[in-house]
């Protein structure tokens, strides 16, 4: 028997991802792979983003993925803690969590509200949390924490900057390879 076909949701981050991001290259590879619409890119509200995310997945079948960018991967962790019921949470297979920023690091977004005092509860999905050892928005230490808090598999691609469409990474197979690893039987 066949297994079910996965739909991607792309959350990407603060000013959404442009052309080169490895993001807008998987949704250009691959029509299972769709961007959610977030209300607003420049100002991101904690609240509206999230309510974005469970309206997008109420809008497609399970199971789901998650491919998550900097302040998409905050989205995810706030809307998993607070937001998603347990029948929404159920529909997602596994996240992979590129960059996430810290909400204390003097880069951060000043136009972004509602992302301080990051969820630390366990995600009840399979995840993976992938830092740049040279990120502005959010060091390893904080990448770490983040990974062991949420009960994700961490992974560290050395010095990537913000993992973007600056870090020359292309279509990102690796990557691509492990979010179609998640949420599959080992």
């Amino acid at each position: 028997m066949s297994e079910p076909k996965r739909n991607v949701l792309i959350l990407p981050g603060y000013q959404n991802s442009g052309a080169g991001h490895w993001q807008t290259r998987w949704e250009e590879l691959d029509p299972s792979f769709t961007r959610v619409r977030m209300p607003d890119w420049d100002h991101p509200s904690r609240d509206a983003w999230c309510r974005a995310l469970d309206a997008a997945v109420a809008s497609v079948d399970a199971p789901i993925l998650l491919a998550a960018h900097s302040l998409g991967c905050l989205t995810t962790a706030f809307w998993a803690a607070q937001y998603a019921s347990a029948g929404q949470l159920a529909r997602i297979a596994g996240a992979l969590l590129v960059a996430v920023p810290d909400p204390a690091e003097p880069h951060f977004p000043q136009d972004a509200s509602g992302f301080a005092c990051v969820p630390r509860e366990r995600l009840p999905f399979e995840s993976i949390v992938v830092c740049s050892t040279d990120d502005p928005y959010g060091g390893v230490p904080f990448s770490q924490a983040c990974a062991k808090a949420w009960g994700s598999r961490w992974i560290d691609v050395g010095p990537r900057g913000h993992i973007n469409a600056d870090s020359g990474l292309g279509d990102w197979d690796e990557a691509r390879g492990w979010l179609a690893a998640l949420g599959k039987p080992r």
